[in-house]
């Protein structure tokens, strides 16, 4: 008891776990509510199209998303990291000058990739749908690229600002807006069309009301007189075009390969797999749901950490937020193994089944990378950007090799198989070179300065 008591007295006292946790409860609580209402959205709209239709709506929205990632350069972490820097040695100057530049550069690059979309949808229609006509729809849902404009940019300014409320809340307006427009849809019976304008609906409203939201912030950090700094490009450009330039190589090495699963059974397969597989997919975003906070909190405290040198709260920080990742994560385990089954044949007299071998297999990887979600963030913190893109590369171009010649004749279930290995193969080297260079900045910390 004793022990216990010894154990729960140092967390109390954890002070930057604290804010975490408390940051991260501001997301979760607007998460715990969009994740139920998302929950039930996907449900109807699961049983209103059935697995084809179903899957022709992943394929579709996975493609605008994915030429969404495909020219973004991860503005977001590039603010954290750079302006986040600036703002822990109290050069507020800099830090707006990087973030002017990233929020003009983000609008820039979205614009590209409408144009992109729009002359690109009906060979998309052909390819992963196998029916052209469904090339407008590819079109209407691609208006969220021009709703999130800056949302990345705006979304570090937030974070940066610690206005995880304001995030949770625009986040679970998203969901209710959707949600009621899907389920209007659902009760009068309409189609493909009317499910995606509701879930552009919410896109809109979460690009629109994120970017008014921190250009409200916008002069918490930086000044009431921000508007009036020169536009000039930073001292260190070089530096973060090059870290830039590497997040987005990783971002589009984790779309080819991570984020696009949706698409590569559509182009192999057909649109009644792609809807099992994003069915399963689905069913891992609920158990993910939760552990996203954590990472969008957890990410500029470690970067702060780093740049002041506070190896030991770093430290503890991480090993925590482990904890109450692997604790959630296993329950969700426990709780798939007993029950799928039942609750899979209740759904549209039992259509989805299918999926249930495959959400089973994506367990594995997804839960690894769940509870160790902070891998990627900490070598970022530590200025090595292209570590995580080099194993991603490596090990995501056998994967893709192996997608070639074995998901065709064996289904969606090789997909996901290849899938789960992925993960855990990248999140496991991840870990352990961050680990290693955490260990050895802790030693060569010298003796006193460490608060």
């Amino acid at each position: 008891m004793n022990k216990i008591r010894s154990w729960w007295s140092l967390w109390k006292q954890d002070r930057l776990l604290q804010k975490v946790i408390r940051n991260t409860g501001y997301l979760f609580s607007g998460n715990t509510a969009s994740m139920v209402l998302t929950t039930i959205m996907g449900f109807m709209v699961a049983i209103l199209l059935g697995p084809s239709q179903y899957g022709a709506l992943g394929i579709i929205v996975m493609y605008a998303s994915s030429i969404n990632r495909l020219l973004s350069f991860r503005m977001g972490e590039l603010v954290i990291k750079y302006a986040g820097h600036h703002l822990a040695q109290l050069e507020n100057a800099r830090a707006g000058t990087i973030i002017k530049t990233a929020v003009l550069s983000e609008a820039f690059v979205s614009l590209l990739a409408y144009l992109f979309l729009l002359f690109t949808a009906t060979l998309a229609a052909q390819i992963f749908l196998k029916d052209i006509t469904l090339a407008p729809l590819i079109q209407l849902y691609g208006l969220m690229l021009l709703a999130n404009l800056v949302t990345e940019s705006a979304t570090a300014i937030l974070q940066l600002n610690n206005a995880y409320r304001v995030q949770a809340a625009l986040n679970l307006a998203q969901s209710l807006l959707s949600f009621v427009w899907a389920g209007a849809v659902y009760l009068t019976g309409g189609g493909l069309a009317a499910v995606i304008n509701a879930y552009l609906a919410g896109k809109v409203l979460m690009g629109v009301g994120t970017a008014i939201a921190a250009f409200m912030k916008f002069p918490a950090l930086t000044g009431s007189s921000w508007h009036k700094t020169p536009l000039h490009l930073p001292e260190n450009w070089k530096e973060m075009l090059r870290f830039g330039i590497s997040t987005n190589l990783s971002s589009t090495i984790n779309l080819l390969i991570r984020d696009s699963e949706v698409l590569w059974v559509g182009l192999f397969l057909s649109k009644v797999e792609a809807g099992y597989y994003k069915f399963a997919l689905a069913v891992m975003n609920i158990i993910l749901m939760p552990v996203a906070p954590l990472i969008q909190t957890t990410f500029p405290e470690i970067t702060r950490s780093a740049s002041q040198r506070n190896w030991k709260p770093l430290k503890s920080m991480l090993g925590r937020t482990t904890l109450i990742a692997a604790l959630w994560t296993g329950a969700c385990a426990i709780g798939l193994l007993i029950g799928g089954k039942w609750l899979l044949s209740l759904i549209s007299a039992g259509a989805y089944l299918p999926s249930l071998p495959a959400i089973a297999i994506l367990l594995v990887g997804y839960g690894l990378a769940n509870i160790l979600f902070w891998n990627r963030p900490l070598l970022l913190a530590f200025g090595l950007p292209g570590f995580p893109l080099k194993v991603s590369a490596a090990v995501g171009a056998v994967k893709t090799a192996l997608m070639f010649v074995l998901v065709r004749p064996f289904g969606y279930l090789a997909q996901a198989g290849l899938m789960s290995a992925y993960l855990a193969v990248t999140v496991l080297i991840n870990l352990l070179k961050g680990l290693s260079l955490l260990r050895h900045a802790a030693h060569q910390q010298p003796p006193g300065e460490e608060e």
